[in-house]
């Protein structure tokens, strides 16, 4: 019997990626897990179980992602499937923001994205793999908000990296799609879930009158993922409930 394929999702200590974990190994995958936060991504691979690993990496550095591939290459084994979900907003006043903050937000969520993509790609073309690759954009791609500048730019740039990256790797067959997130229930929404009248605000731009769940872009993510999506490539799905419908909401 074949071994499973395997699947690296990055930012996976918890919240979207740990719930994209649990869905591809539902799925059948192997399950390498990756993080910066070592005691959290070393907890999560022990909940999840036997048919996962945890690995350190800071995906905003180049050097750091290359030698995680090389590392599950020759522990696990070729990734076919990946999920660049590691991110970080780093909010901060327009005019307060310095080039040293608005960099790291951009060499984590823009930057390390595409050096994985690129990384993992090489290794599906040398070993002639059917590969799918998943960024993790933004609504922010789309619409903007002042104190979190940084982290819209580099949802726009993967939102357009996405697209280049799907016509380079076509004619391999790499699939590369992005899902962009509206409010979701995680870590970064705990200020607008301890204050109702923030939530208050997110809700009237929310026409489903509620925040997603982790759950749910991991089930976008492993549809994307699997052979149901397979003539699907260069796009961003919006998980939003129908946010950017209505866009003319202040």
């Amino acid at each position: 019997m074949a071994e499973a394929p395997i699947a690296l999702i990055t930012g996976a200590a918890q919240g979207i990626g740990y719930a994209c974990a649990q869905a591809l190994m539902e799925d059948g995958y192997r399950i390498v897990l990756c993080d910066i936060d070592a005691e959290g991504v070393h907890a999560a691979a022990e909940t999840l179980g036997q048919n996962s690993v945890a690995l350190v990496c800071d995906m905003g550095d180049a050097a750091q992602i290359k030698t995680l591939f090389d590392t599950i290459e020759k522990d696990v084994g070729i990734v076919s499937a990946l999920v660049n979900n590691a991110g970080i907003a780093a909010p901060a006043e327009f005019l307060d923001t310095t080039v040293e903050q608005f960099q790291r937000v951009i060499d984590i969520n823009l930057t390390g994205t595409f050096v994985a993509l690129q990384r993992a790609a090489k290794s599906m073309v040398k070993y002639k793999l059917t590969g799918s690759i998943v960024n993790m954009s933004s609504i922010n791609a789309v619409v903007a908000i002042p104190s979190i500048a940084a982290y819209c730019s580099s949802k726009g740039g993967v939102m357009q990296l996405t697209k280049s990256a799907a016509l380079a790797l076509a004619p391999h067959n790499i699939r590369v799609n992005a899902v962009g997130p509206g409010s979701i229930d995680t870590a970064m929404m705990a200020g607008v879930n301890a204050n109702p009248e923030a939530m208050n605000t997110v809700l009237s731009r929310t026409p489903l009158k509620r925040v997603g769940s982790a759950r749910e872009i991991a089930d976008t993510v492993a549809f994307l993922i699997s052979g149901k999506a397979s003539y699907i490539t260069g796009e961003t799905i919006y998980v939003d409930g129908g946010r950017l419908g209505m866009n003319y909401t202040c």
